[in-house]
């Protein structure tokens, strides 16, 4: 299934900062996800990066004019303003926001922002004194309260040396931010997706724990894409290598019970819970309160069992739960549909090719409450997301 930027017309503006070479990254990954990406540049920004770099990766025409009798666009300022789905300013320097918090329209960018009704969304990259200014401080606020969205800057290291806010924000939450800004009226909006994510983690001491190989992949698969169709999602996620997602709650938990009362506050009003972590089912009763010394052969655990969060979870929302089995698959989810009282349970085999942990790819059999059973093919983990969602959307 194609993603929130599949298709999408995405206007991208481009003013003249050293930053100027991450929005050649960004136009790339937006090409990639399946976006027509126009872009106009000022002509600053013409003095770091050539419209050539740009025409090379969108294989569109690069604006740099706002009246150009060889464009194929005729008046670019219209045609662009009307066709867009978005515009986005990257980098946006604080002479841009000054003309665009001014209403000015003097060169073929300005144009098109006050002639479209699309979404903006600005990414400010500049000297951390000038973005400190109070008149940039007051022109940001302005956007804002003109509805558009103002992503960053980051802090880091600048061009000038200085080491403070300022910096382009990097372009996975660029791009995040864009899918969550285009998805924003999809068919999920207005409703509150809380999904869990993650192995959890169970101290035997202050060193060690016992835990699983869940990589939270699955989780955060289904978070980005319930946020791509215009939820407000929150993920309740345990350690993991992944970057939290752009434009979604994220909420930290440990243990297992860190996990059960994270969840238990965050599903109060929530329209659906989807449960992708892996919780692990015992704990050490006795936890060490000091690292235990390597002084003999064995050493033996007392465990316990953990809280079933899903069975514990009660509400008017809809229930997903996650089985990974290595045999007896489906009678395995049938037991834990009926036994958890979900209304969906997605059942996959971790020993099958592609489908394990770790993996960018699932196979999953969705069980639902009436035993129906859909046997799906291997596929990316956001596909999946979206099958799991087309049937939360179907219930709600």
């Amino acid at each position: 299934m194609p993603g929130v930027l599949h298709g999408k017309n995405i206007v991208l503006g481009v003013t003249g900062s050293i930053a100027c070479y991450k929005a050649l990254d960004l136009a790339s990954k937006l090409v990639q996800a399946g976006a027509l990406v126009n872009t106009i540049m000022s002509y600053g920004a013409t003095r770091f990066v050539t419209p050539l770099a740009f025409r090379s990766i969108t294989h569109r025409p690069v604006v740099t004019e706002t009246f150009d009798p060889d464009s194929e666009l005729s008046v670019e300022h219209v045609a662009l303003a009307e066709s867009a789905d978005i515009v986005v300013v990257a980098p946006a320097t604080a002479h841009f926001i000054a003309k665009m918090a001014a209403g000015l329209a003097d060169d073929p960018l300005t144009t098109t922002i006050l002639a479209t009704r699309a979404p903006m969304m600005v990414a400010p990259a500049m000297d951390a004194h000038m973005y400190d200014n109070p008149a940039t401080q007051e022109n940001l606020s302005k956007l804002k309260d003109r509805g558009v969205l103002i992503v960053g800057p980051a802090i880091g290291r600048l061009a000038s040396g200085l080491v403070g806010m300022g910096r382009l924000v990097e372009t996975p939450e660029l791009v995040g931010n864009i899918s969550a800004l285009l998805g924003r009226k999809g068919d999920l909006a207005g409703y509150t997706v809380v999904v869990s994510a993650g192995g959890t983690q169970e101290p035997v001491d202050p060193v060690r724990v016992i835990t699983n190989r869940s990589s939270g992949k699955m989780g955060y698969a289904v978070a980005e894409v319930a946020r791509d169709r215009g939820a407000r999602v929150v993920l309740v996620t345990a350690p993991t290598s992944l970057a939290d997602p752009v434009a979604v709650e994220v909420v930290k938990v440990g243990t297992a019970l860190e996990m059960r009362d994270a969840v238990k506050d965050s599903v109060a009003g929530a329209d659906a819970l989807i449960m992708a972590a892996a919780v692990a089912d015992y704990m050490p009763v006795s936890p060490a309160s000091q690292k235990v010394k390597k002084d003999s052969d064995t050493w033996s655990i007392g465990l316990g069992k953990t809280p079933d969060i899903l069975e514990e979870s009660r509400g008017r929302f809809i229930k997903v739960g996650f089985a990974a089995e290595s045999e007896d698959l489906l009678e395995n989810a049938r037991g834990k549909v009926l036994r958890k009282s979900l209304d969906l349970i997605v059942a996959n085999d971790i020993t099958a090719e592609g489908s394990g942990f770790g993996t960018d790819t699932n196979k999953v059999v969705l069980v639902d409450r009436d035993g129906g059973v859909e046997d799906l093919p291997l596929m990316s983990k956001h596909e999946v997301a979206h099958r799991i969602l087309d049937r939360v959307r179907q219930l709600l």
